[in-house]
């Protein structure tokens, strides 16, 4: 679970902290030195860093030649750099990790907020957030490389829920119904992109 404290001090201000830790939860790491190394959608099993010099050669060593993530966010190692000895090793500070990181997926969200029309539903949020997750992990959405697209900018209008399903506070049976009705409907929209997606380069 991320300190909050890193959370308040360190993410980005477009997020709210709730949504900041499910981010992580979701698609971060807990151990900010951390490096996921993956080639054409296969995991490489690598030695676990003990030290942020370690972390860095494991870095550099793969960086640009497969899918490096690195840190608490695991973030995209390499993005708009041309050499690995461009790499910094701030990208091991917890706190720099989740500034770029979190900044990265408030741009995540704003492009798949977009694809949806930027609509200002609640009910919407979850969905968004679920996609833009998957986009994280994937680094593409709906054939968008969105780590080097550019960020639309438009303020994130959807009130950012926290991504449970249903509020709390509705807990009674119209309130279940009402809520989950329209992402049923969603889902059932979507489905077949999501399958078709999700088989591409083997990813889960």
């Amino acid at each position: 679970m991320l300190d909050a404290a890193l959370i308040k001090e360190c993410g980005d201000p477009s997020l709210k902290p709730a949504i900041i830790e499910q981010f992580v939860m979701a698609a971060g790491s807990e151990d900010p030195l951390t490096v996921t190394v993956k080639s054409g959608g296969r995991l490489i099993l690598i030695p676990k860093a003990a030290s942020a010099e370690e972390a860095m050669a494991i870095m550099r060593q793969y960086a640009g030649q497969a899918v490096v993530r690195v840190g608490l966010t695991q973030f995209p190692a390499g993005v708009g750099v041309k050499e690995p000895a461009e790499l910094k090793p701030d990208l091991f500070d917890p706190c720099q990790n989740v500034r770029k990181g979190t900044a990265m997926f408030a741009k995540v969200l704003r492009i798949v907020a977009k694809w949806y029309g930027n609509p200002t539903s609640k009910d919407v949020f979850p969905q968004i957030f679920e996609d833009a997750v998957y986009a994280w992990k994937t680094g593409e959405f709906e054939g968008v490389s969105v780590f080097q697209a550019e960020d639309p900018g438009t303020p994130l209008g959807v009130p950012q829920q926290s991504v449970e399903k249903i509020p709390a506070e509705e807990d009674d049976a119209e309130a279940n119904t009402r809520e989950k009705q329209p992402e049923a409907e969603q889902d059932a929209g979507r489905a077949g992109i999501r399958i078709d997606l999700s088989r591409i380069g083997g990813q889960q």
